[in-house]
C-alpha cells in the first residue's frame, strides 16, 4: 500500500539529485523571445506522458558567433558555414546554365502518324538543351509534302513524361510550400516557413538526358517517338558521361526501288552523235556543251601556241604517195586534228590543207549505236605512233621542239616522255646483263670518248627491247643523254627565221635589253644565267616562239648555263647584223594557220653514255 503524500510521511525519491528548479516556459530562440509550452517539469525531468521535442539541429554545431538567422543566412550559397534548423532547399540553375550553355544534343527520330496513309513515317529532328533540360522539335518537310510549314512540330520547355495529363487546379505547382506555423486572424500578423518536407507537392517527371538513346521511344503529348540516330557531339557526350559506345543508327526508311534503266537508242545517222543524243535527254533540244575549263586551260597564251605538231607519211604500198609528207597538228584546247601535205618542188604534188580541222574518231568503231564514240586524245599521238585518219594509215616519223618540250613537261600525261619511267622500263630490261652491255659500250668506244653515235644507241635500244620501245622513247633517252649537234649552219638558219620575226614585228628595243641586262649583271661579267635571260625577254615581250627562244638561248649557253647576253642580243639585232640563211625561198601560203615546214627538233649527233650506265646500272667501283 503506497503512503499518502502527506507532509511528514513523504519520503526524498530523487536522492542524489542536483536541480529541484521548475522549467521557465519564456525563452529566447535565435535572440527572439518566444513561448515554449513543452518545457520539462522538476529538475528538468519529464512530467507523466510528456514528450521531448528535438530542439538543435541534427547537423553539427558551426564555430564562431551565433548571430540571428536574418543575419546568418543573409546572401547565402554555401549552406556548409550555417547552422540552421532545417537546410533550405535550393534551386541553384545559374551552375548548370554557365556549364552548358550552348551544347545541344541533337536526335533524328520519326513518328507514325496514324492520320496519314503514307508508307514512311514523319521526319522529325530533337534537340535536347544541356543549359536547362529543355526540349523543342522540328520536322523536316519533303518536297511537295502538302503539308504547311511550321516553326516547331514542339516549342522549347521542359517534356514531361506522362503528359498529357488533367490539369492542376491554379496554385498547385509551385517552386516551395509554405505552412502557417502561429496563424492569427489578424492582418499579416501570421509566422510562415517553407515545408522542406514537401508535404503534399505534386512531383512531375520530365525527360532528362540520361532517357534519351538509339532506339528509345519518348512520348510526346500522347504521340510516340522514336529516336533513330544522334550527331558527333550528342555522341561524345554519352561516351564520356555514360560510357555508351554503340549508336548503330535505327533504319526507318523503307529502301527507294531501283531505278529504271535509262535505254538509249542508237545513232540514226542524222546529225552528230552529240545533237542525237541530245535529242533523247529531254522534248527541248539543246546543244552539247563543250569543255569550256580545257578551253580555258590549254588554249594560246601569248607565243604558247598549245599545239602539238608531227611530221608524218602514209602507210602505203603506192609507190607514189610514200614519198608525200604530211603535218599534223593537234589543238590541246578541243582535241581537233587537222592536217597539211608539204610541198616539194619537182614532185607533183600541189600541197596545202588536206583534212580539216575537226576531231577525229577512232577507227573500228560500230557507227550505229547507243555508246558515245571514242576520239583521238594527244596521248594518242608520239613518234612512232601509227594512227587512222578517215581510212588513212600515217606513221608519226618527227615533232617541233615545242612537242617534244610540252610532252616533257607534262610527262604525267604523257608516260613516253616521263625519263623516269622509261629509265625504269630499261632498267628491267638489262639489269641482268650489266656487265655485257658495259663491255658493249666500251668496245663501240674504243678512243674513250665516252660519246657513242645516236644510230649506234638506238639499234641497241632496239637489240635490247626487242621492239618493247616506241620511237618516242628512244628519243626520250636520246634528249636526256644527248649531245645535240651545234653546226653554225643551223645557227645561222635558227637567227635568220628570229630575225625575220622580229623584223616583222618592228621590234627594235635592243638597246634597251642590252641596258635591263647590265642592270641584272650585279658582277659585270657579261653573264647571265639561263632563266634571268629568259625572264628579260619574256618581259619585253619578245616576239619569238617558246622553242626557238629556248633553242636560241642554248646555243649561247656555256658549260656553267651562263649566257653571254651582249653576244646573243647583237645576234638578234636585225638592223645592225642582218644574217642571210643559205636557204632557198619558197612561196609562203597566205593563211596563217598553214605551217608549211616540216616539225623538225635539234638533231642529237652523240649519247654520253657513262651517266646512262651509272643510272641503270649504279656507279662502276
Amino acid at each position: 500500500m503506497a503512503l499518502p503524500l502527506l507532509p511528514g510521511f513523504s519520503r526524498r525519491r530523487n536522492i542524489g539529485g542536483e536541480k529541484f528548479h521548475r522549467s521557465q516556459i519564456c525563452a529566447y530562440s535565435n535572440n527572439v523571445r518566444r513561448l515554449f509550452e513543452d518545457k520539462p517539469g522538476i529538475g528538468g525531468e519529464l512530467l507523466p506522458g510528456q514528450t521531448l521535442k528535438i530542439t538543435n539541429s541534427v547537423f553539427p554545431e558551426a564555430v564562431g558567433s551565433s548571430p540571428p538567422s536574418w543575419i546568418a543566412f543573409d546572401k547565402q550559397r554555401h549552406l556548409e558555414s550555417t547552422n540552421p534548423f532545417h537546410p533550405y532547399e535550393r534551386f541553384d540553375t545559374l551552375k548548370q546554365f554557365l556549364e552548358f550553355d550552348g551544347q545541344v544534343l541533337g536526335f533524328s527520330c520519326v513518328w507514325n502518324d496514324p492520320e496519314l496513309q503514307l508508307s514512311d513515317p514523319r521526319e522529325l529532328i530533337l534537340r535536347y538543351y544541356l543549359s536547362d533540360d529543355t526540349i523543342d522539335i522540328r520536322e523536316i518537310l519533303p518536297s511537295n509534302s502538302g503539308r504547311d510549314v511550321v516553326p516547331f512540330f514542339l516549342k522549347r520547355d521542359k517534356l514531361p513524361k506522362n503528359a498529357p495529363a488533367a490539369p492542376y487546379h491554379p496554385g498547385t505547382i509551385t517552386n516551395y510550400t509554405l505552412l502557417n506555423v502561429l496563424g492569427k486572424p489578424e492582418r499579416n500578423k501570421g509566422y510562415y516557413i517553407r515545408d522542406v518536407l514537401q508535404t503534399g507537392a505534386v512531383h512531375r517527371e520530365f525527360y532528362k538526358d540520361s532517357d534519351l538513346k538509339i532506339g528509345a521511344v519518348i512520348n510526346v503529348w500522347g504521340r510516340q517517338i522514336l529516336l533513330c540516330d544522334c550527331d558527333e557531339f550528342t555522341k561524345e557526350h554519352y561516351r564520356k558521361k555514360y560510357g555508351i559506345v554503340d549508336f548503330t543508327p535505327i533504319q526507318y526508311k523503307t529502301p527507294p526501288p531501283p531505278k529504271p534503266e535509262k535505254i538509249i537508242p542508237p545513232y540514226n545517222g542524222f546529225g552528230s552523235e552529240e545533237d542525237s543524243l541530245s535529242s533523247c535527254k529531254g522534248v527541248v533540244i539543246k546543244t552539247a556543251h563543250k569543255d569550256y575549263r580545257q578551253f580555258l586551260v590549254k588554249d594560246r597564251y601569248g607565243m604558247d601556241s598549245r599545239v602539238l605538231r608531227y611530221a608524218a607519211k602514209l602507210i602505203t604500198d603506192i609507190a607514189v604517195d610514200k614519198d608525200r609528207k604530211f603535218i599534223i597538228s593537234f589543238f590541246l584546247s578541243d582535241d581537233t586534228i587537222s592536217i597539211f601535205e608539204y610541198a616539194e618542188r619537182n614532185s607533183g604534188i600541189a600541197g596545202g590543207k588536206f583534212l580539216e580541222r575537226g576531231r577525229i574518231k577512232k577507227p573500228g568503231q560500230e557507227l550505229f549505236k547507243s555508246e558515245p564514240s571514242e576520239y583521238y586524245k594527244a596521248q594518242d599521238l608520239f613518234v612512232g605512233a601509227r594512227v587512222c585518219f578517215h581510212g588513212h594509215n600515217f606513221l608519226l616519223v618527227d615533232a617541233d621542239e615545242y612537242t617534244f618540250n610540252y610532252m616533257e613537261k607534262n610527262a604525267n600525261e604523257f608516260p613516253m616522255a616521263d625519263i623516269c619511267v622509261v629509265l625504269n622500263k630499261l632498267k628491267s630490261m638489262t639489269e641482268s646483263r650489266a656487265k655485257e652491255i658495259r663491255k658493249t659500250f666500251a668496245t663501240t668506244d674504243p678512243e674513250q670518248t665516252n660519246v657513242i653515235g645516236y644510230d649506234t644507241f638506238r639499234n641497241w635500244i632496239v637489240s635490247v627491247a626487242g621492239g618493247g620501245f616506241s620511237e618516242h622513247e628512244i628519243m626520250t633517252l636520246g634528249r636526256h643523254y644527248g649531245i645535240r649537234d651545234d653546226s653554225q649552219t643551223d645557227l645561222l638558219l635558227l637567227l635568220s627565221v628570229a630575225q625575220d620575226k622580229l623584223k616583222k614585228n618592228a621590234f627594235e628595243y635592243f638597246e634597251q635589253l642590252i641596258t635591263v641586262f647590265l642592270y641584272n649583271d650585279r658582277e659585270k661579267c657579261g653573264l647571265l644565267p639561263y632563266e634571268t635571260c629568259r625572264t628579260i625577254f619574256k618581259s619585253f615581250k619578245l616576239p619569238l616562239p617558246d622553242d626557238l627562244l629556248e633553242t636560241l638561248l642554248a646555243r649561247f649557253e656555256d658549260n656553267q648555263k651562263q649566257v653571254d647576253y651582249k653576244k646573243f642580243v647583237h645576234a638578234l639585232n636585225w638592223r645592225e647584223n642582218q644574217v642571210h640563211a643559205f636557204v632557198e625561198e619558197k612561196e609562203q601560203p597566205k593563211r596563217e594557220d598553214i605551217w608549211n615546214q616540216l616539225p623538225r627538233s635539234p638533231p642529237v649527233t652523240g649519247i654520253r653514255y657513262p651517266p646512262l650506265l651509272d643510272d641503270l646500272f649504279g656507279k662502276e667501283e
